[in-house]
């Protein structure tokens, strides 16, 4: 029986955090299909594709996601390109989650403070549905960081 608390204290920290995850993943979902994201702007972006590209059209949806470093933020403007790297924990786990996200909005958190206690600053992206879940539950178990894309 040896180890077998410190083995439930690490199951239960892995169901709080796939938990939360699928939580942040639902509200991003919800309030992508509820039309409180912005989707006007989704909705314009999704014929950014030449006409005839081979690739169906996709629809956007705002994706709000809260980026490690607040100064990195403040660079950013309306349709920049960004790809989104998720940081583990323990820093050595990185990997892109987004590439050539279309900053859609990058709200002035400055006027309202930071969102208690939450480090980072929030930036709105324009992504496809299946990426807005990615970002989210990426978001939710790391940090994540951003790099200006060359796809402006």
């Amino acid at each position: 029986m040896r180890g077998g608390g410190a083995d439930r204290l690490r199951r239960m920290l892995r169901r709080q955090r796939r938990a939360a995850a699928a939580g942040l993943a639902l509200a991003g979902a919800a309030l992508a299909t509820s039309g409180l994201g912005g989707g006007g702007d989704g909705e314009a972006a999704a014929s950014d594709a030449p006409a005839g590209a081979g690739r169906p059209s996709v629809r956007l949806v705002s994706a709000p996601v809260r980026i490690a470093d607040a100064e990195t933020v403040r660079l950013l403007r309306p349709g920049d390109r960004v790809d989104v790297i998720a940081v583990g924990d323990t820093g050595d786990d990185a990997h892109v989650v987004a590439r050539g996200a279309r900053v859609a909005k990058v709200p002035d958190d400055s006027a309202r403070g930071p969102a208690a206690g939450a480090p980072g600053a929030l930036v709105v992206l324009s992504v496809e549905r299946s990426t807005a879940t990615v970002l989210l539950g990426a978001g939710a178990s790391g940090r994540l960081a951003v790099a200006v894309s060359d796809a402006n």
